[in-house]
């Protein structure tokens, strides 16, 4: 049995797989945590909270490394942890540095700050001639205007440390560039209370499908789990709209994929780690669009372990620990699985979701999980601002993606806007 220190979290559904993954296997953890209100204000509707399952939780300073890596050196020789990790994007980068600091498994800090980091992470690939986007780093507005013109419209303007595509934008010329510049200027600070990284990074917009690569690496070497596709909406933004897995590819297309993924999880450094790559196959061939040091989010996990029985989430602990994950595929009578997400198309008050105890029940239906009434949204402009999802199998061959998106659309969201709102 092993003791994990898990250094923040999503409040998403990482948030249940993860503490499900340690707990399943045997493990238990330890969580910490600056706002621990902000766990529960999240609290799931529909079971006990994930934290319950902690042994212990400690509240610290999580945003200051400096005065966190001392204290927890401190209660590792009290409690005894056996390894690190984190499901949010914003920690992975202090999760490593605790793991080195108490010499424990995991990957290298430099290599998961280049990874999270959008900018270092498109330098070290260029470097290593992994093949990406044309692009360039700007301190400034005035030098992005400059550098777009080299790279040319339309483009691509990206935070280099948001996640959940936030603030990512599609500009066509300089007027749409500076709003995106002005956008990103009057964001300086992330959900988390961390001050961002005050440069713009400009790509050239790449075209063609888009699919994730799921690896594990753990001991020099890289293993390749599966290749999930994706669809993208939301324009001028790059939403998620739905995935699946296995991605229907050609042999060619998905050798391409997992190459270049493989790649440019070894031009990163990357080891002892879970990595969800996200790859454009480009008339040109395959261009990394980035790297994340962590299992996918969105629910990948759960499509992948639905078709393979391999259970990522648990892969991760495994690596953490620096024991060997089992990712040996199992039959599990299901050809694919796929997960089509609602977005709000409008701003106002969200009542109700029409259609859902029709789609609810059918045995395709994996998942349905839909906001509760009482919302307050506005059209879409990020992963982080979806009204649910419908997640279906296909057990024949057919394809799961065409019955999960045939499904959301029977689901209707309801509006009142203000004024229809009661006094």
């Amino acid at each position: 049995m092993g003791h994990l220190l898990v250094v923040e979290s999503w409040v998403g559904s990482m948030s249940r797989l993860l503490p499900r993954a340690i707990l399943e296997g045997g493990h238990e953890f330890t969580f910490v945590t600056r706002d621990l209100h902000h766990y529960l204000r999240a609290a799931p509707a529909d079971g006990p909270h994930p934290l319950l399952g902690a042994r212990n939780i400690i509240t610290a300073e999580t945003n200051d490394p400096g005065t966190l890596l001392p204290h927890l050196e401190r209660v590792h020789g009290v409690l005894g942890f056996d390894g690190v990790l984190s499901s949010c994007d914003y920690y992975l980068p202090t999760a490593a540095r605790i793991a080195e600091r108490l010499g424990l498994p995991g990957p290298g800090a430099e290599a998961v700050e280049r990874a999270c980091r959008k900018d270092l992470t498109r330098r070290s690939l260029a470097e290593a001639a992994v093949p990406g986007p044309r692009f360039a780093v700007c301190a400034d507005p005035a030098e992005a205007a400059a550098a777009a013109l080299g790279i040319g419209y339309p483009l691509v303007v990206k935070p280099v440390d948001l996640c959940a595509g936030m603030l990512v934008r599609q500009v066509h010329d300089e007027r749409e560039l500076l709003d995106a510049c002005r956008a990103l200027t009057d964001f300086p600070v992330n959900a988390r209370g961390q001050d961002r990284t005050p440069v713009l990074l400009l790509e050239e917009l790449l075209t063609g499908p888009e699919v994730s690569v799921e690896t594990v690496s753990f001991h020099g070497a890289t293993h390749v789990v599966g290749v999930t596709d994706k669809s993208i909406g939301g324009a001028p933004a790059f939403i998620e709209t739905g995935h699946m897995f296995p991605a229907a590819l050609t042999p060619g297309d998905t050798t391409a994929a997992t190459d270049t993924a493989v790649a440019a999880v070894k031009a990163l450094g990357l080891d002892d780690v879970v990595c969800h790559s996200e790859i454009k196959l480009t008339p040109g061939g395959p261009r990394v669009v980035e790297v994340n040091p962590r299992p996918a989010g969105n629910r990948i996990t759960e499509l992948v372990r639905h078709v393979t029985g391999v259970d990522i989430a648990a892969a991760a602990v495994d690596v953490a620990l620096g024991h060997t994950p089992d990712l040996v595929p199992r039959p599990t009578g299901v050809h694919s699985a796929a997960i089509a997400f609602l977005l709000p198309d409008t701003s106002g008050t969200l009542t109700a979701i029409e259609g859902s105890a029709r789609v609810r029940d059918l045995p395709e239906v994996r998942e349905l999980t839909l906001a509760a009434p009482g919302r307050t949204v506005r059209p879409a402009a990020s992963n982080n601002e979806y009204l649910g999802h419908v997640m279906t199998v296909d057990t024949g061959g057919a394809g799961a993606r065409a019955l999960a998106e045939d499904l959301l659309s029977r689901l209707r969201p309801c509006y009142a806007t203000s004024q229809e709102l009661p006094a």
